[in-house]
Order: C-alpha cells, then structure tokens, then sequence
C-alpha cells in the first residue's frame, strides 16, 4: 500500500462545486481508497490505495466526481514521498514569513515554450520559484491579494493547477505520516 495525497481544486468556493467532506470521504472509499482522511473544506484528501500511478488516481477522482455531481474538476495526487519533497525543497523558508508561503502544484511539467510565458513579468515584492511540477510562492501582502495567484499561473504555464498554503501543505504531510 502507498500513501497519497489528493487536491481538488476549485470546490466549495463562493458556492460553486459543492462537495462536503463527508461526502467526498465517502466517494473516495467506494473507489477503493483506504483510511480515507479530508483536511479543511477546499479538498483535501489523504489516503491509502496500491501501488498506483498517480496520474490514474487523478483521473480516476475526477470521473467519480463528474459521475456524482456533473461537474469537471482538477485533480492532483501526490504521493506521500513527493510530498515529503515539496516540504524540505522549499527555498522560502529559510527567510521569509511562513505564513506567507504557498505551493502551487501543476497537474504537469509546462512546456517550455509556455515558461516563455512567464519572463520579464515581475509583481515584486511577491516572489516564485518553480521546480518541475511545483510552484513555491511568497506573497507579503496575503494570496487574497496576490497578482501571481493559481489562475494567473494556469493561464502562463497552459496547465491545471492548485494552491495551498503552507500551513496546509504540511498538515497534509503530517495526516500522510501518520496513515
């Protein structure tokens, strides 16, 4: 058994998308899933299943949900050892405040004529460092704020992608250890 960590992104927000975490528990597990944990009400999910390739669990969550609720939803699956790397690659941390941090998993490595994108754009003082499928990003004002927010990044890079904020990103890690 692996451990994984799933992110939906886009649900319960301004009303729209609607999935309760209960209900959500309650999807996951007749996919099979076992010890099926949510964190907080945006989709956060932790839980055990084979051996798998994460991009089949990612398509596998998304046709369960267009299934319940007739609608689309991005999902992103980590693993337990991934996620372990986002933590402790995290280049913000040394010197800014954490509380300021966030991580934008992108559903696949941009293109690079899509990272063209991207130059010469500079909306200081928020910093980005992206490595690979991740997005570390710093935002002093708060993300409410942010000008380099997930749509922003979406839209440049021409991949899904879903934020959370540091606080989340390592309580998700934590549920993931203790699975």
């Amino acid at each position: 058994m692996e451990t994984y960590i799933a992110m939906l992104r886009g649900i319960n927000v301004s009303g729209q998308k609607k999935i309760k975490m209960t209900d959500l528990k309650t999807h996951l597990q007749e996919l099979n899933f076992k010890d099926v944990q949510t964190y907080i009400q945006s989709g956060n999910a932790v839980f055990n299943y084979i051996k798998s390739n994460p991009k089949k669990l990612e398509s596998k969550i998304a046709q369960k949900i267009l299934k319940e609720y007739s609608f689309e939803v991005s999902v992103i699956v980590k693993t337990r050892d991934e996620l372990k790397n986002v933590l402790k690659s995290n280049p913000f941390t040394k010197d800014k405040d954490l509380n300021r941090l966030y991580v934008t998993f992108l559903s696949d490595e941009p293109a690079k004529e899509n990272l063209k994108n991207l130059e010469g754009i500079n909306h200081s003082p928020e910093e980005y460092i992206l490595k690979g499928k991740i997005i570390y990003f710093y935002s002093p004002h708060g993300y409410g704020k942010a000008k380099m927010n997930n749509n922003f990044f979406e839209n440049k890079l021409i991949v899904a992608a879903t934020t959370r904020n540091w606080k989340t990103v390592n309580k998700l890690a934590e549920m993931a250890n203790s699975s």
